[in-house]
């Protein structure tokens, strides 16, 4: 079952891919689950009511599942009513990677381009330092997501993430002379290099829980320790080492949302900035490209609990206009 085919035509049959999966209370006093479904194209809103059953017996999130319900509209927005479910077993044939959102493009080959773009800084220890920790690391992120719950949320998700903002500022670098180029894009290809150690992953490859050291010390912390071990066993000039662990440590700008310290220089201020701006366009494409024209999203907790209007002047789709130069050159 694709779910953009979903119209009002009844009852629907099929196999979908379990987001997210909430047990809550309604007004009645009546247990419901909240459910995000997709079918790694689209993601639908969906409701199980009055549900009886036990938290173990509830759908897991990151699952597949046969579902069986009626499409409706609420809010302008379209919610699946999910009347019977039972979870895909080894009978059923299901292909997990026909259901698992993925990145716009295989992450082996944004990896690919990311070690291009290293292999270019005119900075040697910049170059040394970034394309050892990538190597070491390249294993672990490849195929990584990017978040738990909220932007570039799926396989690749954190490749995918990378590369944008380093188009991005290799644009910004290009518009302003001052900007130390090699230093930012070290910050960016580096900035969340310690999620590999932050997330635990299910069986589809997407995240379903932190591990302990994520919580307790987080991707920013971690990634600062990841670059001074590297760097030290290396010999790179601390006074580098310090600035790129300030970018890593300062890239969430606030303490609020998980920065040790404030951007205190260029870069660092440039990082956070473009670090959020990819973010927060993913999030909006991502909750847009559900509504119809003229109609406006459910409320986003993550962007201060805003609802975004799609002004249907354009598909709205979490894509990105890569192009790979790794790629190009290795064709001539």
């Amino acid at each position: 079952m694709k779910l953009k085919e979903i119209d009002n035509r009844g009852t629907l049959q099929g196999f979908v891919f379990v987001r997210t999966c909430d047990r809550k209370t309604a007004k009645n006093g009546s247990v419901y689950l909240d459910l995000m479904i997709n079918d790694s194209e689209q993601n639908v809103a969906a409701k199980i009511w009055d549900f009886k059953g036990t938290p173990e017996e509830q759908p897991a999130a990151n699952s597949v599942i046969l579902v069986r319900g009626v499409l409706n509209m609420y809010n302008n927005q379209p919610q699946f009513r999910i009347d019977r479910f039972r979870a895909a077993n080894d009978s059923d044939g299901i292909d997990i990677s026909k259901f698992v959102p993925s990145a716009s493009f295989p992450g082996q080959k944004m990896y690919d381009e990311l070690a291009w773009i290293v292999d270019h800084f005119q900075d040697e220890q910049l170059k040394k330092l970034t394309s050892a920790v990538l190597e070491e690391y390249k294993a672990r992120i490849v195929e990584l997501p990017a978040a738990f719950r909220l932007h570039h949320a799926v396989r690749g998700g954190l490749m995918m993430h990378t590369l944008s903002i380093c188009r991005m500022a290799q644009r910004v670098a290009e518009l302003y002379p001052s900007v130390d180029g090699d230093l930012l894009l070290a910050g960016a290809i580096l900035h969340d290099i310690a999620k590999s150690d932050e997330f635990n992953l299910s069986p589809t490859g997407l995240v379903d829980s932190y591990t302990v050291r994520g919580i307790l010390v987080g991707h920013l912390v971690k990634g600062a320790m990841i670059v001074e071990e590297i760097g030290k066993r290396l010999e790179i000039d601390e006074d580098l080492l310090t600035l790129l662990e300030h970018m890593l440590i300062s890239h969430h700008g606030e303490p609020e949302f998980g920065a040790a310290v404030r951007p205190s220089f260029l870069e660092a201020e440039i990082l956070s900035a473009l670090d959020t701006l990819d973010a927060n366009i993913y999030e909006i494409e991502n909750v847009v490209k559900g509504v119809q024209p003229g109609g406006f999203s459910v409320k986003v907790w993550a962007l201060n609990d805003r609802r975004f209007y799609n002004h249907g002047r354009k598909e709205p789709v979490t894509d990105v206009n890569f192009t790979f130069a790794s790629e190009e050159e290795a064709n001539n």
